[in-house]
């Protein structure tokens, strides 16, 4: 599973309390000038509703309301005395230019909400929600882009299956926002292809490596030195151990019933920077039932709080879960509990944020999960 950003591309509702406002206003407005002594003027209480009105209300309603507002004008018991017949024509032809208004704005925000749902359709596009179950694996996944409105920005993840097993990738690509969004759909199209080809996690480092390269040597202005950190993550048909390759990247960590682990393999130089052949040593680890694995990227490790601290993951993690038994919890709890207890404790989220949590899951306890 995928945890959802907050963004919609959706038109949002206007509450029907709010729709009621400009009614309720004219009415109240209207018996108070029914009923109040000649000298009381609200003739520009009159004048201002169908402006504001067209905030609110389509073009139909603003005119529906602005010949409410006029037809009052003109009955003598809401007439205010000062109120002549050039006033009544101007409040008129406010009534008529707060109803074009209002077509504009419509119009406009009806093409706003399209460009906003095919761009969130191409970023998922891009970066697919994660399965809640990839093979044998139980996975959740949280990604918050750094730019306002983007879903996509310059982290990446991926969970898929293959001849080798189920293969897992975390990255981080230099920058952050919609920059970088081409740069992840390079990756993430490379290491789909390579998981199907390579049968070792250094071949598939090594693919992943070229691609960058051959992104910088088309960057053309771009910029001349593109790379990314990354972390993979390589779980064989027996579900009894993982295998890690990291080029650069922050160690995934392993909770293990209320312990949190980092398994720190040893690193190979970040993808696309050329310093020399990209051939990271894996590290294998066994599993034990109810292990979880969690990889993330630098925008959770990095985030500060108010005293510039950093955001101590591994400790948060082993407070929360240190009374937990030897089951550790459920992918999609981990990364819901990370995001929250960071946004909690940092003054503010300045990159992207990325989080994967994965759980093996042997035979018998696969099969029960799936039912």
């Amino acid at each position: 599973m995928t945890v959802p950003a907050p963004y919609g591309g959706g038109r949002a509702a206007v509450p029907k309390e709010l729709w009621l406002v400009p009614w309720v206003v004219l009415a109240v407005t209207a018996l108070v000038q029914s009923l109040a002594p000649g000298w009381v003027e609200l003739g520009f209480v009159f004048a201002a509703l169908p402006p504001l009105t067209g905030l609110i209300y389509g073009p139909w309603r603003t005119a529906a309301l602005g010949a409410a507002t006029v037809g009052l004008l003109m009955l003598p018991p809401t007439r205010p005395a000062h109120i002549g017949d050039a006033d009544l024509g101007a409040v008129a032809a406010i009534a008529a230019f707060s109803v074009l208004v209002a077509w504009v704005r419509g119009r406009y925000s009806r093409e706003l909400v399209r460009v906003g749902t095919v761009a969130e359709a191409a970023q998922h596009a891009v970066l697919p929600p994660v399965a809640e179950r990839v093979g044998a694996v139980a996975c959740a996944g949280l990604y918050r882009a750094a730019q306002v409105a983007a879903l996509v920005g310059g982290d990446l993840y991926d969970v898929r299956e293959g001849p080798h097993g189920v293969r897992a990738l975390v990255a981080d690509v230099q920058g952050h926002g919609l920059a970088a969004v081409g740069t992840v759909a390079s990756l993430l199209g490379t290491f789909r292809e390579a998981l199907l080809d390579e049968p070792e996690l250094a071949g598939v480092a090594a693919r992943l490596d070229r691609r960058l390269r051959i992104e910088t040597a088309n960057a053309g202005d771009g910029p001349s030195e593109l790379f990314a950190t990354a972390v993979l993550l390589e779980f064989p048909p027996d579900m009894r151990s993982v295998r890690l390759a990291s080029c650069g990247h922050p160690p995934v960590l392993l909770l293990r019933g209320g312990a949190v682990r980092e398994l720190a393999a040893e690193p190979a130089p970040p993808l696309g920077l050329g310093l020399g052949p990209v051939e990271p040593r894996p590290l294998t680890v066994g599993l034990r039932e109810g292990d979880v694995l969690l990889g993330y990227t630098d925008g959770v490790t990095e985030a500060r709080d108010a005293s510039g601290a950093f955001y101590p993951l591994g400790s948060r993690l082993a407070r929360r879960y240190a009374a937990r038994g030897r089951r550790g919890p459920e992918p999609g709890a981990l990364v819901e509990f990370v995001w929250e207890d960071m946004t909690r404790f940092a003054r503010g989220v300045e990159d992207d944020v990325a989080l994967l949590a994965l759980r093996p899951e042997r035979g018998g306890d696969a099969a029960r999960s799936s039912r």
